[in-house]
């Protein structure tokens, strides 16, 4: 996952507005959205090369979304996929808090990371490049490949957007959210984060929706959860360049928190 916007307690219908984009390589085998054979009580897309998730929900109301975290630093550390940070928690019990405090204990085994948990009690987030667990706030956040809330150009328009979409009505119009997450056009340069990887690729990289000839945005996905416990959940998987599928295709499922 690279970007995740989302308005807690910002909506009056809505507790939770999520959307995001998923960006990937295009050779990494990917299920779409649906709930898992394995673990019915989980509404995921699935990573098939390590059976994690990057984004998902569960019967019992829990949520959890990763990014990576992209600075001048290395990655490469030979670990536990990221994956598994989402996808255990859907699973398992527990607290977000108690949740995180475990993860915090193991960062070391991951390459750099952000995750948000929650369920119908709260949502928190932490990361591996930053110290803590943050308690979200009732109010608009943005994520991307650094911390919470950091003010890059992608999380910047993102917000702007999508605040406009959800003030127009009491209903929000999902292919509006969809306009927003496939925003293919790079921020200018002198707005550019400098994350260690050079310009071309910075570029690149500062779209919501991103394009190039190997990575690039594999789905987006939206998520409502309305004061009642009524969640909607939509994904669009994107085409694959040089694939025989030209077309988007959009999954929408619903349920109610029990």
């Amino acid at each position: 996952m690279c970007l995740i916007l989302l308005g807690y307690h910002t909506h009056p219908r809505y507790r939770l507005i999520l959307i995001a984009n998923r960006d990937e390589f295009y050779s990494r085998k990917t299920a779409p959205l649906d709930f898992w054979e394995d673990h019915p009580d989980v509404l995921a897309g699935r990573d098939l090369e390590q059976m994690g998730t990057w984004l998902g929900v569960s019967r019992s109301g829990r949520l959890a979304a990763i990014t990576n975290y992209r600075g001048p630093e290395k990655s490469g550390i030979n670990g536990s996929s990221r994956g598994y940070l989402v996808s255990r928690y859907l699973i398992d019990g527990g607290s977000p808090g108690d949740y995180l405090g475990h993860i915090a204990f193991h960062d070391s085994q991951y390459n750099g990371f952000n995750l948000i948990v929650g369920d119908m009690s709260g949502m928190q987030y932490h990361g591996n490049r930053a110290p803590g667990i943050i308690d979200l706030t009732a109010g608009w956040h943005g994520l991307s490949n650094h911390l919470l809330n950091t003010a890059w150009p992608k999380t910047q328009k993102g917000l702007v957007s999508l605040q406009n979409v959800c003030q127009k009505s009491g209903d929000i119009d999902t292919e509006s959210v969809f306009d927003i997450l496939a925003d293919d056009r790079p921020a200018p340069d002198d707005s550019l984060p400098d994350t260690g990887i050079g310009l071309e690729w910075e570029r690149i990289l500062s779209a919501i929706f991103i394009k190039s000839p190997h990575y690039g945005t594999r789905s987006s996905s939206i998520i409502l959860i309305d004061h009642h416990g009524h969640v909607q959940f939509w994904e669009r998987t994107h085409p694959i360049p040089g694939t025989s599928c030209s077309q988007p295709e959009t999954r929408y499922i619903d349920f109610r928190i029990g």
